[in-house]
């Protein structure tokens, strides 16, 4: 670097006789800015001594070894913690009693109305019951006089009406819709929030 701002100075001076180049030489080398090239330089010391590698006791390595494996046997013994069934259990604020609701209060009218309405319910029930078991009761004694007129007729029709059809059951039977189906449509999932706990063993 010295070199380059020497050779920078001396170029940008107007040629100099043969006795004063050595004058200009001097007040170079003398300057502060430059340093002479014939002066000592020195580098960064390096005394640093490279890492000793530590020596390794083979009797400490199989000791930790050892360990190692006791403690996995150790872990191997303890069952596996079952992880709870959140709907199983019932919240704690379910057990709070001031949480009981009381019945509301009714008025004698309002009472007296519903008392009545359960009354004609239960009639009406009553009444259906009893047409719809008179119609099975017409049914079936039309069913049995039915089968002896056949069994009068045919002997062989008789027997064939008594065997079971194995074709009635599992019955099948798709209804109408609605709506109908969408081809090749996937409903979407919706947006929700994901709170199910993730337990690590």
């Amino acid at each position: 670097m010295s070199g380059i701002l020497c050779r920078s100075v001396i170029q940008l001076r107007p040629p100099l006789t043969p006795g004063s180049v050595v004058g200009s030489v001097g007040c170079v080398r003398h300057s502060h800015w430059f340093t002479s090239v014939l002066s000592l330089k020195t580098s960064a010391p390096l005394r640093a001594e490279p890492k000793k590698k530590k020596k390794v006791d083979p009797r400490r390595e199989l000791i930790a070894k050892e360990r190692l494996k006791k403690k996995l046997k150790k872990l191997e013994k303890i069952p596996p913690e079952l992880i709870p069934i959140e709907d199983f259990i019932t919240p704690a604020k379910c057990f709070d009693e001031t949480r009981v609701r009381s019945a509301p209060k009714l008025s004698f009218e309002e009472s007296e109305r519903r008392a009545q309405l359960l009354k004609e319910w239960s009639r009406y029930k009553h009444s259906q019951h009893q047409v719809e078991k008179a119609a099975i009761d017409e049914a079936l004694k039309a069913q049995i006089q039915a089968l002896e007129e056949l069994k009068l007729e045919s002997e062989e029709l008789y027997k064939a009406a008594l065997t079971p059809d194995n074709s009635l059951f599992p019955f099948q039977h798709q209804g109408p819709c609605y709506t109908p189906p969408i081809k090749n449509h996937e409903a979407p999932l919706g947006k929700f929030n994901d709170i199910t706990r993730v337990y690590t063993q």
